[in-house]
């Protein structure tokens, strides 16, 4: 296994070897995976004020688009061509198998970053407002016009369980709009994020127009919060660090885009009860249900319940659970042993509360080392219990009989995430007609997309703001209105 040769921050050009060092941990065997060294906080103050000084100097940010784009076109192509050493590393610090860090992480993030350049240079970015005629008269005006310009200095924080996918989702459109970011990925999973660093410096972006910066602890995340030379925080991660960056910002008036936590519903119409056991596979394989989006509630009709029960229970049996190394294993370990717990933990009170354990429920055997938790089944009630309220983000799926279609739109509802859900139904309008019903910032119609083109994010405590499509892009705009007239 080769990893990426970078242990370091990356600041305004230059890699930054600090004093202190912190150690990643292989999920999957608990051994280290890589010692790295932390940025220290004034390094990480000054990767802001370096960006500062570039974004109002306007290295990048007057470039012409299309120069942006090539220059990020390369920079995207530099990361391509490190991908073999890229994928072990994002298998040996998130314990991730092989097809998921190869297939979705690089392949499908990089698929996505060039296709959100292409999206960019669609789009319009100085418009023309309409103006009734008498205010024409009026104003001697020529022109109203509407701007989109970049925000500024962007702070980027991603998540652990998709560092890479998460990054080229946050730096591609930031960078492309003309911003200056600062990218802090999670302690857990910091080092492929430093290939970001090696690509910037191969393509030759501008020093300070994009820095990244690892720690082991969060106080460089809060200085990215907090600062008053940053203009826009955008963050990946839990509702409740989600809460914290929304007070930290809120002194300087930031901009805050947030993708948080969720606890999605997968809704079975009467007519597609067989395709339950497909679906739940979903939820576990690849991410260990280490994905925001996952759908962890299943609603099947009460009266097939024990059905479906049984049939996902069958599913959840056959599947493989061991460390990368192992092609064979479909799904890896959670992240750390306090995420295993948190599914012990959460487990025990699903049966406090009437829930029934038809599967899994434990560690599985025969696997000594990392922290690895069962594909487990829940049996629940009813929606109030803890399981089908809380995001756990492990492989744990709850099943809730519903009446009708209306109790179905009702559970789903019941929540206080919208992040995602799943409708199917043979009847395509009828399953349509109930996602339309559905408060969440995206529903999957018997089927499932991935694309620049099209927008994610979350209703109430889910998030703020929309991230990839037109309306990811925009995220990092601002909107400038320019009225033009003739001088009299």
């Amino acid at each position: 296994m080769g990893l990426i040769p970078h242990w370091c921050s990356y600041v305004a050009g230059k890699w930054v070897d600090g004093d202190d060092r912190f150690t990643v941990e292989n999920p999957a065997d608990e051994t280290p995976a890589a010692d790295v060294s932390a940025a220290p906080v004034d390094e990480i103050e000054r990767a802001v004020v370096e960006a500062r000084r570039s974004f109002d100097a306007g290295v990048w940010a007057d470039l012409p688009a299309a120069e942006r784009a090539e220059t990020l076109h390369a920079f995207l192509d530099h990361i391509e061509a490190t991908g073999e050493a890229l994928v072990d590393t994002i298998v040996a610090e998130a314990g991730q198998p092989v097809f998921f860090a190869e297939g979705t992480q690089l392949r499908t993030g990089l698929a996505a970053a060039r296709d959100t350049i292409d999206l960019y240079l669609s789009m319009a970015h100085e418009e023309s407002n309409p103006v009734p005629v008498d205010e024409l008269v009026r104003g001697r005006l020529a022109l109203s016009l509407r701007r989109h310009e970049p925000v500024g200095v962007v702070a980027a924080i991603t998540p652990y369980n998709a560092a890479l996918m998460m990054g080229f989702q946050k730096i591609v459109p930031a960078l492309m709009a003309g911003n200056s970011v600062v990218l802090r990925p999670s302690p857990l999973t910091p080092v492929s994020s430093l290939m970001f660093g090696a690509a910037a410096e191969v393509a030759g972006i501008p020093p300070g127009v994009l820095s990244v910066v690892v720690e082991p602890g969060a106080a460089g995340a809060e200085l990215l919060t907090t600062h008053p030379a940053v203009d826009m925080v955008s963050f990946t991660g839990s509702t409740t660090v989600g809460r914290a960056i929304l007070a930290q910002a809120a002194p300087t008036i930031k901009r805050v885009a947030l993708e948080l936590g969720g606890k999605s519903a997968q809704i079975y119409l009467p007519d597609a009860v067989e395709k339950a056991a497909g679906g739940a596979m979903a939820v576990v394989a690849a991410t260990a249900g280490q994905a925001c989006v996952a759908a962890t509630r299943m609603l099947v009709p009460q009266d097939r319940k024990d059905e479906v029960v049984e049939a996902v229970s069958r599913v959840y049996a056959g599947i493989k659970v061991g460390p990368p190394s192992d092609r064979e294993a479909l799904m890896g370990p959670v992240i750390s042993a306090a995420q295993r717990d948190r599914c012990e933990r959460y487990v025990e009170m699903a049966r406090e509360k009437g829930g029934r354990v038809a599967f899994g429920g434990g560690r599985p055997e025969g696997l000594e080392h990392g922290y690895f938790f069962e594909p487990t089944v829940l049996d629940l009630p009813d929606n109030s219990n803890p399981a089908a309220q809380e995001e756990i983000f492990g492989p744990v799926i709850g099943i809730i009989g519903y009446r009708d279609v209306d109790d179905a739109v009702r559970i789903a509802n019941d929540s206080e995430y919208g992040l995602s859900g799943q409708v199917y139904g043979a009847d395509v309008a009828a399953a349509t007609a109930v996602a339309r019903r559905l408060r969440t910032g995206a529903v999957n119609v018997n089927t499932a997309l991935f694309s620049a083109y099209a927008p994610s994010g979350g209703y109430k405590q889910s998030g703020l703001g929309r991230e990839r499509g037109t309306d990811g892009i925009r995220a990092f705009q601002e909107v400038k209105h320019m009225v033009v007239g003739e001088l009299r």
